[in-house]
């Protein structure tokens, strides 16, 4: 690889030179290639220890002139091969001109222009940035895929040098992490330590400093702690490791989101530097931290953000902060955390000019509004620069935006409202367009109107705030307060938001402005507003299509908040119906989860329909993340961060709670339902006003001081039963006194009113104690601890499902629970593999959380073919792929081209268990369609006929088994077509049905084999004795098993010729008995006494008690076989097969006509492939040979050897440990093996 010139002061330290001309020296590094010894260990040590390039490149080329002591590196390279290469390329190229040049400075200037350019020109094509150097980052890449044996896509994201602890001794070397893995790579005087950690596999990712360890990173794995320390920049090491780590979650999570953001993992793109991957992940970060932070849309991506001041009119300050501009919003945020938030949507921005500099107000910037405000921006550094961009993105918005005000909806609390209103009476008031929705799609919903504003309006009546008493007027003063607020601070999107907003959301928002702030803090605004129509068009896409998240809707609509006047009666329940099936219309993987639909009711109490949806959107996607989806992932995670946070701030409490098991309980309730569900409506509203501002940390805080009210009595409790009563006593007299709406009966009060009702507690004091004892915390550090509990969550979740999947494994498999849960790893790191690195293959596509724990991993044949390699007691050498491909197909009943978990260790347990009978069944069976592929052993005509009788229930006349099989098999590939939902339940009950009725499969029901057939099973039982210390008694004994079986055949076909066929298939039977290849004459002497041979085969196996009936038997299965075979129907020369052929005559020729079992040995393994076929003449194989299972058994019962072979007990958990190691700890050998693997 060519490389940028570099000085090099000491040019032969640790080097060799190897060649040398005038202007060049090729050098080899010393330990590397012939000898070694000390010094070889040495430089390996420092190596690693100092220079994370040197052991990729063992050879380089340095640039020298004569006179000077600088040397300037022009390439390494990490074989002699390509070393060579481009020292032919210098000297053919480079030395003529260079001899012309008079000064040598102007050579060495030459030469690295020269170099340059060659460089430049290799990049051409794989950088389209061209502005970066890639070649350090290029070689460290190269060296972690030798090192580790990593295909191409896996992409180097960042290296660091650092120290892993082995014991107490730390080993220094290179952390690489890359998109999939973490490994580390050292090599100390001789001692190498290599390791490779898949994200998925981490289960714990923490920074800390103990007295052990240095500060130091810890990654903890199912199996292992590994300990990393001596980092040059610990904090950026550790933030990628956790962007790393998320991402792998996100794939197991398999949200939509991790599929959608594909701008990094997929290794298609041509990212071949440092700066381009890590350059994304920090984008990554920065993007959700922005977006986390001024609640926007997910699609906004930051543009840049800059320091500057804000001048604020409302304390006559110029505050300094952050600018961020992206494509549709500038923010600022104040350095102090509280003084000042500004969101400026750029479809409100009218002027954007460059105001006058002074020394008072250095370059500032100002930015007018529609709502008629006025931004002034100052200390500015690139103004320029800036409003170039902000008029670039300005151009590119629509240019007439609909629902253009900024001032929110303006409160109409004037407004009479009527009490159903056919078209909406608000509607003109509001700059959104509510369209009007003639609801016919609810089943049983008859023309209700859509609620075009908060439902709480239509049915609260109209009684002025006076009749109200003290209340009203409490709740007006909120009003009026609020109004100056709007006054002072700006209204709308484009309000200053600052400690004094908080504050007053602390006091209550008033009832009318409720649904506006709601809107306006969530940032469900400004999605609303620039997505106009989309709800409407939602609901009327979802009108009457059918799934099971509307049949869980419909269950669950008449349980949300039925004790409310507006969810008793059509109005409100047709809407709430409409709001949450256009959500799970517009959100398929979350669908609807329960808790859904009180959180929804509740919105539209304070919203016209559209308004509740996108506040839905809000909470379901960013505010919440993760909650509402199959697993409840996202609150079992704030779960975690709440038993944590308990031991944090309570310590005494903790222990008990955990001993009594109540976290769990109570903290999903509270969480999902944002305490909707647990506390009396009017005081849990309160909640959610703090919850829309504040985020999470509200819920946090508020559930901390639920318990820390509660300590005494919680402490004294006995049983998890007797906690809950204590704590739903409390929630149920949590009480607002301000609360204008006339009070809803709450129904746990109902349930836990005890003799002496506990003490009333205001909700306004509660929020208050929260804030004073727990305000501490912060948004970043409840991400921090999020990402944490995500860790343990997903993997747990993992547990579970390998539990489950477990568990679905039917008791008499064979296999033990441990040696099932590691197949399962096993078989789930290939699926994952997939994902990673697999592009177009079917497993790659997007796993299906909401399936069947047992159908969520699912492997393709070439993957399965791997695993079968390395786990198969039955190892064929060369031969083995083509059985794995035979037991794919055997175990891939809906011939989907994919296999689960449950149906692998079906192929596995045939193998591993059960005595000689059953594994030489499972062997049978792989060489009988649909395991054996036409194109292995029959003509493909010949193969539909097989397929057809397998799948039509009318022309079957095989036996019942196969019968009932075929018929199932091909119900259930016309239930796959006729849909692609996915199967419901009763899918797998027939399934799991089926797959008992297999079970009482008898050797009677195996069907009969054709003589192909039989010849490719006895290919395979050569392939497989051929490693063997017995090898050659085992093939002696399959030789003779073999002859005796042909001739047991040739036996069965005098009985099953069918009348119909005399006149053409009788002469040649009886003139040249079997087939007339002459090269089966001297086997075919010994035949001719066909007669005898029953006699003779009974005689032989008397010993067994069954000699009567298995002459029987050949006859009765070869009639059958007569009629139904479609082997029979076709002519001779439509069935002719090279390979078969030959192989059946050396079996047949070689095992009758001598014992010298050496020469057969070599004619089978050789496989004869050509030569045979013009010898055959007229012949194939013949066509009216057949022969059972049982023959097979009964003549391989008689060589003890072979009996030996297949009851030899082999562990499979050896071979799961290579394979764990094949998989994780990728081979450090030579340079082709290295090649191999990463191709």
């Amino acid at each position: 690889m060519w490389l940028g010139p570099e000085e090099v002061l000491v040019a032969n330290a640790l080097w060799v030179t190897e060649r040398a001309n005038p202007f060049f020296v090729l050098q080899r590094r010393r330990g590397h290639g012939k000898g070694g010894g000390l010094t070889g260990l040495l430089v390996g040590t420092l190596d690693v220890v100092l220079d994370s390039s040197a052991r990729v490149a063992p050879y380089r080329i340095l640039h020298q002139t004569q006179d000077s002591q600088v040397y300037w590196t022009v390439a390494c390279g990490s074989s002699r091969k390509e070393i060579t290469k481009h020292w032919e390329w210098l000297e053919n190229n480079l030395l003529q001109t260079l001899s012309i040049f008079d000064n040598e400075e102007d050579i060495t200037t030459f030469v690295k222009g020269k170099i340059h350019g060659i460089i430049a020109e290799e990049n051409k094509n794989l950088q389209p940035q061209g502005d970066e150097d890639p070649g350090k980052f290029k070689e460290a890449e190269l060296k972690m895929r030798k090192q580790f044996g990593m295909p191409e896509g896996e992409k180097l994201v960042n290296y660091y040098s650092c120290s892993y602890w082995k014991g107490r001794v730390p080993r220094q070397g290179w952390l690489y992490l890359s998109v999939n893995h973490l490994c580390f790579y050292s090599f100390l005087l001789g001692k190498e330590v290599s390791l490779v950690v898949q994200w998925v596999d981490v289960t714990r990712l923490e920074k800390n400093a103990t007295l052990l360890f240095p500060e130091s990173i810890r990654v903890d794995t199912r199996d292992q702690e590994l300990f990393f320390s001596m980092f040059l920049n610990i904090g950026e090491t550790f933030k990628l490791m956790e962007q790393l780590a998320n991402l792998a979650m996100r794939q197991l999570l398999d949200s939509e989101g991790f599929l959608e953001e594909k701008a990094l993992p997929r290794p298609t793109r041509p990212h071949r530097n440092i700066s381009a991957l890590k350059r994304d992940l920090d984008a990554r970060a920065k993007n959700e931290c922005y977006r986390a932070t001024f609640r926007l849309p997910r699609d906004e991506r930051l543009d840049g953000h800059t320091g500057c001041t804000l001048w604020t009119p409302f304390n006559k300050l110029h505050i300094p902060g952050q600018m961020f501009i992206s494509s549709n919003y500038i923010c600022f945020a104040s350095k102090e955390e509280d003084a000042c938030h500004l969101i400026i949507p750029l479809r409100e921005v009218t002027i954007v000019e460059k105001a006058d500099s002074s020394s008072v107000l250095p370059s500032p910037l100002s930015i007018s509004t529609k709502s008629k405000m006025t931004f002034l921006f100052a200390n500015l550094k690139d103004r320029d620069f800036l409003v170039q961009r902000i008029s670039d993105f300005l151009q590119k918005m629509p240019s007439k935006q609909p629902g253009g005000s900024g001032g929110g909806r303006k409160a109409s609390t004037a407004d009479p409202a009527p009490e159903r209103p056919p078209v909406p009476a608000e509607a003109a008031d509001q700059p959104s367009p509510t369209t009007p929705l003639g609801s016919r799609q609810g089943s049983s919903v008859q023309e209700a109107p859509t609620a075009s504003q908060g439902l709480l309006k239509l049915f609260q009546g109209n009684s002025p705030m006076e009749d109200l008493g003290a209340k009203g007027a409490k709740e007006k003063m909120k009003e009026e307060s609020w109004d100056i607020h709007f006054f002072e601070y700006g209204r709308g999107v484009c309000m200053y938001r600052t400690a004094k907003t908080r504050e007053l959301v602390l006091k209550g928002i008033p009832e009318s402005l409720r649904g506006e702030l709601w809107l306006l803090f969530s940032g469900a605004w400004n999605e609303m507003v620039t997505h106009p129509g989309y709800y409407a068009e939602l609901v009327e896409k979802s009108m009457g299509k059918y799934s099971l998240a509307t049949e869980e809707i419909e269950r669950d609509l008449h349980r949300s908040m039925p004790e409310h006047p507006a969810f008793q009666n059509e109005l409100g329940i047709a809407a709430l119906r409409r709001v949450l099936t256009a959500y799970a219309f517009r959100n398929p993987t979350i669908g609807y989860c329960q808790a859904m639909n009180i959180v929804t009711s509740v919105l539209l109490l304070y919203g016209s329909e559209e308004e509740a949806f996108w506040l839905l959107v809000a909470l379901c996607e960013r505010m919440l993340p993760d909650y509402y989806n199959t697993r409840v992932v996202g609150a079992l995670v704030d779960q975690g961060i709440f038993e944590e946070l308990t031991k944090d701030f309570l310590p005494q409490l903790s222990e008990k709670m955990q001993d009594l098991g109540v976290i769990s309980s109570i903290s999903l309730s509270w969480f999902l339902t944002l305490f909707l569900s647990v506390m009396p409506f009017e005081s849990a509203v309160v909640i959610v006003d703090c919850f829309f501002y504040e985020g999470i940390k509200v819920i946090l805080q508020v559930a901390l001081a639920i318990l820390d009210a509660n300590m005494e009595q919680l402490l004294g409790c006995g049983d998890e039963g007797e906690a809950m009563t204590v704590l739903g006593r409390y929630l149920d007299n949590v009480v607002n006194k301000q609360s204008v709406s006339p009070p809803i009966p709450h129904l746990h009060a109902l349930l836990t009113s005890g003799d002496d009702p506990p003490a009333e507690v205001d909700i306004f004091d509660l929020l208050k104690v929260s804030y004073e004892k727990f305000s501490s915390l912060r948004a970043d550090d409840i991400e921090q601890m999020r990402f944490k509990q995500r860790l343990k969550v997903i993997q747990s979740l993992e547990d579970t499902a390998k539990r489950s999947v477990v568990r679905a494994i039917p008791g008499d498999i064979g296999f033990s629970i441990e040696e099932l849960e590691d197949l399962y790893m096993v078989f789930k790191a290939k699926h994952l593999a997939s994902q990673y690195w697999g592009g177009s293959r079917p497993t790659a596509v997007r796993r299906d959380p909401s399936l069947p724990y047992l159908e969520q991993y699912r492997i393709d044949a070439s993957q399965f073919r791997e695993l079968f390699t390395s786990l198969t007691p039955w190892a064929c050498g060369a031969h083995t792929p083509v059985l794995a491909g035979r037991m794919f197909r055997l175990l891939d009943e809906n011939r989907d081209s994919l296999i689960n978990f449950k149906e692998f260790v079906m192929g596995m347990s045939g193998m591993y268990h059960g005595d000689l009978t059953d594994k030489l069944k499972a062997l049978y069976k792989l060489h009988l369609p649909p395991a054996l592929s036409p194109e292995e052993a029959e003509s493909a005509l010949e193969a539909t006929h097989y397929f057809t009788e397998d799948s039509s229930s009318e022309e079957t006349l095989r036996q019942e088994e196969q019968e009932r099989g075929g018929n199932e098999d091909s119900q259930e590939k016309r239930g796959e077509e006729k849909g692609t939902s996915p199967p419901d339940y009763r899918h797998y009950l027939r399934m799991w049905a089926k797959e008992k009725e297999v079970q009482k499969e008898t050797i009677k029901d195996l069907p009969k084999m054709n003589q192909e057939q039989f010849i490719e099973l006895c290919k395979t039982l050569y392939n497989m004795f051929s490693e063997d210390p017995m090898e050659q008694a085992l093939y002696h004994a399959i030789a003779t098993v073999a002859s005796l079986l042909l001739r047991i055949g040739e036996v069965g076909k005098k009985f099953s010729a069918p009348p119909g066929r005399k006149p053409r298939a009788g002469v040649a039977e009886e003139d040249e008995p079997p087939a007339p290849d002459p090269t089966q004459d001297p086997a075919l002497e010994l035949q001719p006494p066909a007669a005898g041979d029953p006699q003779a085969k009974a005689g032989g196996d008397t010993h067994l008690g069954k000699a009567p009936q298995e002459t029987q038997v050949v006859g009765d299965g070869g009639g059958g076989e007569g009629r139904g075979s479609p082997s029979q129907l076709l002519s001779d020369d439509e069935t002719k097969d090279d390979m078969s052929m030959s192989s059946y005559s050396v079996v047949s020729t070689g095992s009758l006509q001598c014992e010298d079992l050496a020469d057969d040995t070599v004619l089978v393994g050789a496989e004869a492939r050509g030569p045979p076929a013009p010898t055959r003449g007229g012949g194939t194989v013949d066509t009216d040979w057949c022969i059972s299972f049982e023959q097979i058994l009964a003549s391989i019962l008689t060589e003890s050897v072979l009996v030996n072979f297949f009851e030899k007990r082999v562990d499979i958990g050896l071979k799961i440990k290579d394979q764990k190691k094949v998989e994780r700890q990728f081979s450090t050998s030579s340079d082709l093996e290295q090649s191999g693997v990463s191709g």
